[in-house]
């Protein structure tokens, strides 16, 4: 059995040019980490910090400006389209807006069905992919022929994870594929995506900002700060002991169940909004904002390593929380 990862990103970097007099915005700034296949990672933070835009470069629908991913061994950081096209089929996405990620023109039966044409298979057989797909997913296959705006929310996005199956991946990226659901619907489509993955043996890379959904369907998190990682590693020592400031900050605003230790608990509030990625602080990006802040944090970023001997978690921070 193989050991190597199913999809590596290594220095992965995305500068978007800026507009008139404006300086060039780098959204996501030289990240790297594994997913093992059967996986599922959690990429968390703020909106704005580049979560997504690196999803989409994993798949490819934005351009590298530098850096490497590799899928099962091979190098697709710069791989022309006609390049792609097989590996189209191993690598789906499932975006965060159901309603406008589904054409309105087309039904069910075509949104489906498309991805498999366009890997060659006839269209008879596409459409009964589709509806058996429709069925995994828990939709009734005799709805193929309505269209999206005949769905609710939630079914609209049953559509698009049986569209995102078509092709049987083995890596999906979901990007934030319940925030735009109301919470009883967020909770069902969280149980398909597990049940699925158990099911199919999908690894997902799990774009977020629901600290919540995350601790519940990943095995390891990455927390991302104006486009680099702060810290990573398994979902319990992220959870049970954040080593990173931020980290800390974030998980000190997730509701508790219990009113007792929600009264009680430590509230973490970060100054000021997040720096703009055309102008980022000097250092440590984080400093402006982070309570333990010191000389060194304004001249000198700090590097992403082991936060503690005999434990694999990764944190960049000068004076990481002791575990």
């Amino acid at each position: 059995m193989s050991t190597e990862p199913l999809l590596s990103v290594r220095n992965l970097t995305k500068t978007f040019p800026g507009r008139r007099r404006t300086s060039p915005v780098r959204a996501v700034d030289g990240i790297s980490f594994d997913v093992a296949a059967g996986e599922t990672l959690g990429l968390v933070g703020e909106s704005g910090c580049g979560k997504s835009t690196t999803g989409r470069m994993i798949v490819r629908l934005l351009e590298p400006t530098a850096g490497s991913i590799t899928y099962d061994g091979r190098d697709i950081s710069h791989l022309s389209q006609r390049g792609l096209k097989p590996l189209r089929k191993d690598m789906q996405m499932v975006f965060q807006d159901p309603q406008s990620s589904l054409n309105p023109r087309q039904t069910v039966a075509r949104i489906i069905s498309d991805p498999l044409m366009v890997q060659g298979s006839p269209a008879a057989e596409a459409r009964t992919r589709a509806a058996e797909l429709m069925e995994l997913v828990g939709l009734i296959p005799e709805h193929i022929d309505r269209y999206p705006h005949e769905f609710s929310g939630g079914q609209a996005q049953r559509i698009g994870i049986a569209r995102a199956l078509a092709t049987s991946p083995r890596l999906v990226v979901a990007d934030e594929p319940v925030s735009a659901l109301d919470v009883s619907v967020q909770a069902q489509i969280v149980n398909l995506m597990e049940r699925l993955q158990r099911e199919l043996g999908l690894a997902y890379l799990f774009v977020a900002h629901d600290l919540s959904v995350v601790k519940r369907v990943c095995d390891r998190v990455a927390v991302m700060y104006l486009g680099r990682i702060v810290e990573i590693g398994a979902k319990e020592r992220v959870y049970a002991a954040p080593a990173h400031p931020y980290t800390r900050a974030l998980l000190s605003a997730v509701p508790l169940p219990d009113p007792a230790a929600e009264r009680t608990r430590e509230r973490i509030t970060l100054l000021g909004d997040p720096p703009s990625p055309a102008a980022p602080p000097p250092g440590c990006t984080f400093h402006p904002r982070c309570p333990k802040a010191q000389e060194i944090c304004r001249a000198e970023a700090p590097l992403l390593r082991i936060a503690a001997p005999g434990e694999a978690r990764q944190v960049a921070c000068h004076f990481p929380e002791a575990a």
